[in-house]
């Protein structure tokens, strides 16, 4: 009997349509004898896989056991599976087989000798030809950059996690690649949550900060500027208070920086840090101008994302200097001459990638709790910290910290440090935690005030600090310049055209259906050719792939949701030209 008919033709079609599974394949050296000596038909006549124990992976239960339920979910024709774990392609096979073609199927399989044994069972050729099947490389970023390509998964359907239970009998690495996973799928779901509903928000706040921006300054030459340096980041969690009248009493040689939300709270505790910085976008950071000692303020900069609100860049009493963050319309224009940091949606997070990427020597984390127990999430002086927090289930989770006990936490909590884990997966850079009873960082050593103290956690390089805080404030004297042309005009000349061609061919809307997907698809190729525009016309980038794309018949209310969009777009278009002009210009 051969034992791996299609392992070639397999193989073959993957590396034909470049799926990087074949190089990874091929750097891990698979041991063709163990694959041959692991792979036999079991009592029962099936091709099976030999466990670390000697047994089968299928001779106690048989597959139609595990997958006998296994479909495509509530939407199926506009969801994906993910898939951890393969065995010889029983669940798989299932999948592919019970699945719509516009199904989504991922695999990911961390042992390659179970991998290759797969693709010798099954002709996959059909299934990656019509792109309905990826097998991925069971590797962190990868699997970030796979999920975040199902946006139109998550919002027109569901992503469905499967574990598949044979192979977890081959070892933990299965269940802790699930865990990983899980988690990119829900950090992947709050970024969408919060894109869907605050993208607008978001980025048309950066059209008004646009030209402020670019006369405030730039961050670019402070990469690996703070070499020598410890810094601490000091959060707004409970604990703070705990550890801030120590910070006040002897800081040490450190450079503090910290969030402007957090700024009234260290204040009050006597401490003022080195600069802070504002991510939020949302109009209620402006009551931190309530609590905020402008004097004290004064002499501290304030690092802003480009996203928040024009009026808390206008009324912050100190020197102000932009920070470009991903998502926004510096990812295409400023890219290759500005820093356009992943602000990751947390601003400790932010803070943590901001001084990694200034080349600090060590991080202190304090205050960072990302959970909270009892009814206050954060401390005295914040601005949320005046409501009490009755745990609710569909809005928090309860987890327990290093002691043993129940504390609360919510999903974008989890999400920042999960994105904080991921971060120092990858550095050597020495992080420490000043614990204080919440949420465990995985990658953080936690101790306490006295064993930093006695540890010199505290101190810097001589002269490190001030030497960094002179480059940083020297940072507000480098200008930007910026040159565009309005594009508004030709878009719609173009979407105007689109429209009338989709008028004529609704009139026969039964004869019609092919070429009217043909023309929302080329409508949808035209709204996100330009990457100027396309941070601010997300959401009708995905309701015109909703017409597009999750779509298999039209009828008389989609001209109308087209006319929609359309309207919506040719209003940001004039927006953006509007915003991007320099003042006074003739053209706006």
């Amino acid at each position: 009997m051969k034992m791996f008919p299609f392992l070639r033709e397999n193989m073959e079609t993957l590396d034909r349509l470049g799926q990087m599974i074949v190089a990874w394949l091929a750097a891990r050296k698979a041991d063709e004898q163990r694959i041959k000596d692991s792979l036999f038909v079991n009592r029962h006549g099936l091709i099976d896989w030999k466990l670390p124990t000697g047994s089968g992976m299928f001779e106690q239960v048989p597959p139609q056991a595990f997958y006998s339920e296994w479909d495509g979910g509530a939407k199926p024709d506009t969801s994906a599976t993910i898939l951890v774990g393969c065995n010889v392609g029983y669940g798989l096979n299932r999948l592919l087989t019970n699945t719509p073609d516009s199904h989504k199927v991922i695999v990911v399989e961390p042992n390659p000798e179970l991998l290759l044994a797969c693709l010798g069972q099954t002709d996959f050729r059909p299934f990656l030809e019509h792109k309905k099947l990826h097998f991925a490389l069971p590797e962190d970023d990868y699997l970030g950059e796979i999920i975040k390509n199902l946006d139109l998964q998550y919002i027109f359907g569901v992503i469905n996690l499967r574990a598949d239970l044979p192979s977890q009998q081959m070892g933990p690495e299965y269940a802790s690649l699930l865990a990983r996973i899980k988690g990119r799928v829900e950090n992947f779901c709050v970024e969408m949550n919060t894109l869907r509903s605050r993208q607008d928000v978001m980025v048309g706040n950066e059209l008004k900060n646009f030209h402020r921006a670019l006369s405030d300054g730039s961050l670019a030459g402070l990469e690996n500027s703070a070499r020598g340096v410890t810094a601490v980041i000091l959060g707004a969690g409970p604990s703070l208070l705990r550890f801030a009248p120590e910070f006040a009493r002897d800081p040490g040689q450190a450079l503090y920086a910290t969030a402007l939300q957090t700024m009234p709270t260290l204040q009050a505790q006597g401490i003022t840090p080195h600069f802070c910085m504002a991510i939020d976008y949302d109009p209620g950071m402006l009551r931190i101008f309530d609590r905020l000692d402008a004097e004290r303020a004064a002499d501290v900069p304030l690092i802003y994302s480009t996203k928040v609100q024009p009026e808390l860049v206008r009324r912050y009493p100190g020197p102000t200097i932009p920070l470009w963050t991903i998502g926004g319309m510096a990812t295409f224009a400023m890219k290759d001459r500005e820093l356009v940091l992943d602000a990751g949606g947390n601003v400790s997070l932010t803070l943590a990638r901001f001084l990694r990427w200034c080349g600090v020597s060590r991080l202190v984390l304090a205050g960072q709790d990302f959970a909270w127990s009892g009814e206050q999430t954060h401390a005295d002086g914040h601005h949320a910290a005046g409501r009490k927090v009755v745990f609710n289930p569909r809005a928090h989770l309860r987890i327990k910290n290093l002691h043993g006990e129940e504390i609360i936490t919510t999903p974008q909590y989890m999400a920042a440090k999960r994105e904080l884990e991921m971060d120092l997966r990858k550095t050597t850079l020495p992080v420490f935690g000043l614990y204080g009873g919440g949420a465990p960082i995985e990658g953080v050593e936690m101790l306490d005030m006295a064993q930093v103290r006695e540890r010199g956690l505290l101190d810097s390089l001589p002269g490190s600090v001030e030497g960094f805080l002179d480059r940083l404030l020297s940072a507000r004297e480098r200008r930007r310049s910026f040159d565009f042309e309005p594009r508004s005009h030709r878009w719609s000349v173009s979407l105007r055209n689109a429209e009338k061609q989709l008028t004529r061919l609704f009139r026969n809307l039964g004869g019609n259906q092919k070429e009217i997907h043909g023309m929302f698809e080329r409508a949808l190729l035209f709204i996100k050719q330009d990457p100027l525009y396309v941070p601010y016309l997300f959401n009708e980038i995905i309701n015109l792939s909703g017409l597009a794309k999750a779509r298999h018949s039209y009828e008389p209310k989609d001209l109308a949701e087209f006319r929609r969009i359309e309207k919506d777009v040719l209003r940001k278009v004039r927006e953006v030209d509007r915003c991007l002009l320099p003042a006074g210009s003739r053209a706006a």
